[in-house]
Parts: structure tokens; C-alpha cells; sequence
């Protein structure tokens, strides 16, 4: 599943493709995704695109009376692509450019998600969400506060949307690694002194894999695939059984709330 860096990159890649251009229509080979295609983008006809922003790990399409919101869920991918190349079997759904350029999103298992708004803070999907981690409001305090009285393990809690948003199962494992937290002690269990280096933790993870995914942007304007975001050197997921980088103790691995977990015992307290 694309978690924020993937999110984010994809953002920045059609960015300056999309805004100052204007969508001509939309063309929904189908509309059966998580949710139906909302009518409005069947209906779309002429509209300037006037920022690409990006909430959690929603695609915001800004335009003159509202907002499409994209997810790519499971396996949704974007891609900026010449308006002459023909759509193949998993293409659902095109915005066709006034630049010559069609923004299409491919999606094998339909999973995500095409919809409108016309007040981003009353949308069902959106109103609900915690902070952004690389923003202020995201801090050692709130993290603090919030954890008091939480029975729930760290790792479960931290990928709770309305706690904070985008620390998906990757980074998760990955911070709580970076941090010297074993995943599976009580989110309550944590000091002050803990949550403002777990804040810190997530916020340095995010940005270095945000910045590495800078290196595929040229993707989104293949013709053929779809973009390759981005190849990490991974601390502990999917590392079950090989050697610690830091310390060369074996990965172990386990489940928290049906999702695979990763840490080192050795390193993690």
C-alpha cells in the first residue's frame, strides 16, 4: 500500500503538470472503486486546476467550486501521460488536460478511491483525521498527552488516523526502531522524554523517505508501468531473521492488530 512518502511523491510529480492546466473532462472506464466515482467528476468540463495538495494520504485536486479527493489505496498508482496513449485493462479513470497531457489512475484491485467536496473541513473522509506528522502541531506534548490512559500497544496506536496521520506499517516499525521503542509496550507507557524522541523519530523517518523518493519524479512521465517511488534501506521491516545494522542481533517479528510488526530485541526497550 503507498504510505505518505509514496503519497507525497506522487503529489510533487503531478503538480506541475496539473496546476495552470485546465481538465477538459474526465473519462471513467469505471466507476466502481472502494466507493463509486462521485458524480461530479463524471461531469467535469473545463475546470483550471488550481493547487495539488495533500492531506494524510489523500490527493487533493483543488479547482474553482471544489475539491477532488484521490486514494490510492492498495494498489492505486498515478501517472502523466501523452493524451494519445491507450488505456489498458486496470486504467479507470483519466483527467484529460488542456496541455495535451492525461493524469491517469491505475488501480488492479479498485481499492481506491475518487471523490468530490465542496467543503473540504465537512468531508466524511477527511473530518476525522489527527494532525500531520511533519507539522507543528505534531510534537512530544500532544504525543504525551494523548497516550495517557492507553492500554493499546505503541506500534497499533501510532497508525491510528486520529491520533496522527500517515505513520503507516512501514514507518512505524521503522521509527520505533530509530527511537529504541519495542513496539508491543502500552502507548501509556511512554515518558515525556520518549514521546518527544519518538515525535522526532517519525517526523526524520518521513523526511528522508520523502526526499529519496524525490529521485523518481521522472516516473510519472513514463508511458509504460507505474512509478517506482522509491528503494529504501529498511532498518527492521521485512528483515525477520537477518542481523541488526546496528547491533547484529536477528529481526524478530510478530502481529499487532492483524499487521506485521518488526524491531530488535536487543536494541528496543
Amino acid at each position: 500500500m503507498p504510505e505518505l512518502p509514496e503519497v507525497e511523491t506522487s503529489r510533487r510529480g503531478i503538480e506541475p503538470h496539473m496546476v495552470g492546466a485546465t481538465i477538459l473532462h474526465a473519462v471513467v472506464r469505471n466507476p466502481r472503486l472502494r466507493w463509486p466515482v462521485s458524480h461530479e467528476i463524471h461531469a467535469l468540463s473545463d475546470q483550471p486546476v488550481l493547487s495539488v495538495q495533500r492531506r494524510a494520504k489523500y490527493l487533493l485536486l483543488e479547482l474553482p467550486h471544489g475539491w477532488i479527493i484521490i486514494h490510492l489505496g492498495m494498489s492505486g498508482s498515478l501517472r502523466v501521460l501523452p493524451g494519445e496513449q491507450p488505456a489498458a485493462k486496470h486504467d479507470h479513470v483519466d483527467l484529460v488536460m488542456s496541455n495535451g497531457k492525461v493524469l491517469r489512475y491505475t488501480d488492479p484491485r479498485r481499492f481506491g478511491a475518487w471523490l468530490w467536496s465542496s467543503d473540504l473541513a465537512g468531508s466524511s473522509v477527511l473530518a476525522h483525521l489527527g494532525p500531520e506528522p511533519l507539522s507543528n502541531e505534531f510534537d512530544g506534548a500532544y504525543l504525551f498527552e494523548k497516550s495517557r490512559g492507553k492500554r493499546t500497544v505503541i506500534k497499533q496506536w501510532l497508525m491510528d488516523n486520529k491520533v496522527v496521520v500517515g505513520v503507516g506499517n512501514i514507518y512505524a516499525s521503522e521509527s520505533l526502531f530509530t527511537a529504541g521503542i519495542l513496539p508491543d509496550r502500552s502507548a501509556m507507557s511512554l515518558s515525556q522524554e520518549e514521546a518527544e524522541l519518538l515525535v522526532n523519530t517519525i517526523k526524520a523517518v518521513l523526511l528522508r523517505s520523502i526526499e529519496q523518493g524525490g529521485t523518481t519524479l521522472r516516473d510519472f512521465l513514463q508511458t509504460d508501468g507505474k512509478p517506482g517511488y522509491f528503494a529504501q534501506e529498511l532498518q527492521v521491516y521485512g528483515r525477520t531473521g537477518e542481523p541488526c545494522r546496528a547491533c547484529g542481533t536477528p529481526i524478530v517479528s510478530g502481529k499487532h492488530g492483524q499487521r506485521s510488526t518488526f524491531w530488535c530485541p536487543r536494541c528496543q526497550h
